[in-house]
């Protein structure tokens, strides 16, 4: 089993935004929200978020945040995920992620 140091309510939310995205997608979602052009709507732990413009498109509540080390453990995962799928011989362009489970520890 693996620990990593990451807030689950900020994990959670970030995994919520990309879930059913191609992985092309996802991947360029995340770099965006590191590059702060894109924000994670946060839906279901929204006590205390602020409300931003970025979050307007995405969600109707308009509170977002940009999660950077969630999202910097996300596409590790998802490259991570994209390199066994290239040694399998799978197509990459068509791959996505249909589940994401995060338990707390």
């Amino acid at each position: 089993m693996f620990s990593f140091d990451v807030f689950i309510a900020n994990t959670r939310e970030t995994a919520h935004a990309i879930r059913k995205l191609p992985l092309i997608k996802e991947m360029r979602y995340l770099e965006d929200v590191l590059a702060h052009k894109q924000a994670v709507p946060f839906t279901c732990f929204c006590r205390g978020v602020g409300r931003t413009t970025h979050a307007k498109n995405r969600h109707s509540n308009g509170q977002a945040r940009w999660p950077a080390k969630s999202a910097k453990f996300i596409l590790d995962l998802h490259k991570n995920a994209e390199s066994n799928a290239e040694v399998k011989g799978l197509d990459v362009d068509t791959l996505h992620i249909s589940h994401i489970q995060l338990n707390q520890a």
